[in-house]
């Protein structure tokens, strides 16, 4: 969220939770005035958990159920695009070029990107599922020459198991062309 408020996005920017599913992010957002979120995942029963929590406040908020390797995503639509620990699920690589099409298509020229994800120092798997590790330099290079990474960060995460995971927080910025 720290670095959602640093960009000091107007509150009617258009912003998207990748996986966002039972995420608080956005009762975050929410509560931060945001008047624009999209929330998209493959899972209605995550998607469910959010908008009971919510309540009524469930109704300010765009919930998109699907995959987002098939979601057909409006072009130039974000300008921001939040996504933890989705893409790093995508070890096929039809799959992982479907999402970053979808990516580069549904962001606005000069839109932010911020992404979580394992880092190598992460273990292969997750929730018994293999993941696709990443360094900033890799990350930058599968998203493309129009993203300028402007910070990045790892940070070690607990699961509720004891699990150690290492992951790497990335901000991007897409080129205004």
């Amino acid at each position: 969220m720290a670095w959602i408020e640093a960009l000091a996005l107007d509150r009617r920017a258009a912003i998207i939770d990748v996986g966002g599913g039972a995420s608080t992010l956005v009762d975050d957002l929410i509560d931060d005035g945001y008047e624009s979120i999209t929330v998209l995942d493959i899972s209605d029963t995550a998607l469910d958990v959010s908008r009971r929590r919510l309540g009524h406040q469930a109704d300010l908020v765009m919930w998109l159920s699907g995959d987002i390797t098939k979601y057909g995503l409006p072009p130039n639509r974000f300008d921001l695009w939040h996504d933890r620990a989705v893409l790093h699920f995508l070890t096929d690589p039809a799959d992982r070029d479907a999402y970053l099409q979808n990516f580069r298509r549904a962001l606005k020229p000069g839109g932010h990107a911020i992404i979580g994800l394992f880092a190598p120092e992460a273990p292969p798997k997750c929730s018994g599922l293999p993941v696709q590790r990443y360094e900033h330099d890799s990350l930058a290079e599968a998203l493309g020459s129009e993203f300028e990474l402007q910070q990045h960060h790892k940070e070690l995460h607990v699961t509720p198991r004891g699990v150690e995971q290492m992951y790497l927080y990335c901000q991007f910025r897409k080129s205004e062309s």
